[in-house]
């Protein structure tokens, strides 16, 4: 039988690693550790979404176990790290894949909506990254923070998203400089827009998933799921530095000085009704319920 290795060339075995992964029960976290549990390693499952964690720990098996916790608080991702660490022994690879979205404009979006996503979104790294870095340094092991497109190009309607996947991509590259002599490899992805339930809802948002669906080319079009794990499963069998999702995304890095104005061509024609749909909305079901998008958008902002 073929070593399943030889598929990635320079890749490192998980067999036996721990992986804690934040934002777990669904999409990209729950198929990174499905996939990691099949190559041997032992998963960590951490999140808000309790019942649906649990749904993809008990489909794994033995070799994963899951912890509700928020990744904005401090005592609940201490008290889940200690938990992990108490049942698996240490932590080699931690994934900070927790995210959540809004929809809406700056001048109108439900305020409290709009910095839960910054809270969750880059300071939920931040936090993960800093309880779990003293095992990872005594492992000499990897972390990974999952940014997107939106930390490249800018579109109107996410602001907050947008700002907050930067400052992840930001962060991760200065904390790179900061722990290589410690023998740990920190790494960033940039997704673009894939099947998730985050997407989804979005699509499905009365205003803001026409504005998306407006979106040019490959801006605009929607990879399945196993693209983005395909990438993602391969870069962290390398202990990358960055990972593209899909390949064309790093290729935006070369001219993302020039995106800015060519993004705010595009919108003038797009962004006056969208702002004047937006207003209607948030008069017919209220700013909150305007703004809120996907199953953990939701979760997080009832549960602050």
């Amino acid at each position: 039988m073929a070593n399943p290795f030889s598929l990635f060339s320079g890749t490192k075995k998980v067999d036996g690693k721990v992986v804690l992964i934040t934002g777990a029960a669904r999409g990209i976290g729950a198929g990174l550790a499905e996939r990691l549990a099949a190559r041997g390693a032992k998963v960590a499952l951490v999140g808000l979404e309790a019942e649906e964690q649990q749904k993809v720990a008990d489909r794994i098996g033995a070799n994963a176990k899951s912890w509700e916790a928020d990744v904005t608080s401090w005592d609940a991702l201490e008290a889940a790290t200690a938990g992990v660490v108490e049942h698996f022994g240490g932590i080699d690879i931690v994934i900070a894949n927790a995210g959540i979205a809004t929809a809406g404009f700056v001048r109108s979006v439900d305020r409290a909506a709009f910095e839960k996503v910054i809270e969750v979104d880059l300071l939920g790294v931040w936090r993960t990254f800093r309880v779990t870095l003293p095992h990872v340094i005594q492992r000499k092991g990897y972390l990974l923070a999952i940014s997107s497109l939106a930390a490249i190009t800018h579109a109107p309607g996410m602001a907050n998203y947008s700002a907050a996947k930067a400052g992840v991509e930001a962060f991760s590259n200065s904390l790179r400089a900061e722990v290589a002599h410690l023998g740990v490899k920190v790494g960033v992805a940039h997704p673009t827009w894939i099947r998730t339930d985050l997407v989804e809802s979005a699509d499905a948002h009365p205003v803001f998933g026409k504005l998306r669906a407006s979106m040019p080319g490959l801006i605009g079009k929607t990879y399945p799921l196993d693209v983005a794990l395909d990438d993602l499963e391969a870069g962290i069998l390398k202990r990358a530095r960055t990972i593209h999702v899909p390949r064309w995304v790093g290729g935006l890095k070369l001219i993302r000085a020039f995106l800015p104005p060519i993004i705010e061509i595009g919108s003038r024609s797009r962004v006056p009704s969208a702002d004047k749909a937006a207003l209607a909305d948030i008069e017919a079901r209220g700013a909150f319920e305007s703004a809120v998008t996907g199953h953990g958008g939701r979760a997080a902002t009832t549960k602050s």
